[in-house]
């Protein structure tokens, strides 16, 4: 899949910069939740939250499909909710969220997303504390073959910090 990119233009006249946000039932999407929204008080933007419907193995009949679309993308908007709540929880009530629900594999919408959006100018990805690695995404965007050709900056937020610490480097 051969992506265009546009030009970023976050900081022109009738656009903002903005956060991704990559959503899923992860403990690490905290870290990178609050690292978002400490960096947009110091500065400014917002926040988009993107969460992928993936396809499943087992799809044989339409049916079932839309089922499973029906249902994560309920799982999706309570996902929203919850980090919103969060926000809130902490002091970052005045963070501006986008929400957004893609279908396909994650690496490819979320690519797609950048190019799609040229406000998108960080993606910011929390790392997780297991032992295995830092997760599939911090090893597939940021550390594997396509990190030297990314469009845009990544940020990873190490899973293990404190709140107060992430707010301190944000």
């Amino acid at each position: 899949m051969m992506l265009e990119y546009r030009k970023r233009r976050a900081f022109e006249a009738g656009h903002a910069r903005k956060f991704l946000l990559i959503v899923d039932e992860s403990p690490e999407v905290e870290s990178a939740l609050y690292y978002a929204a400490a960096r947009i008080v110091r500065s400014s933007g917002m926040i988009l939250m993107l969460y992928v419907i993936e396809p499943q193995d087992f799809q044989h009949w339409a049916g079932v499909r839309q089922v499973q679309i029906e249902e994560e993308t309920l799982k999706a908007r309570a996902l929203f909710r919850l980090f919103r709540r969060k926000l809130h929880l902490v002091g970052f009530e005045n963070i501006p969220c986008e929400e957004l629900v893609r279908e396909g594999v994650k690496a490819d919408e979320i690519m797609k997303t950048i190019a799609e959006d040229e406000d998108v100018s960080i993606l910011v990805l929390g790392a997780s504390t297991d032992p295995k690695g830092p997760g599939p995404l911090v090893s597939m965007l940021a550390a594997g073959s396509a990190a030297g050709s990314f469009p845009i900056p990544i940020t990873v937020v190490p899973g293990n910090l404190a709140f107060d610490d992430i707010v301190a480097l944000a």
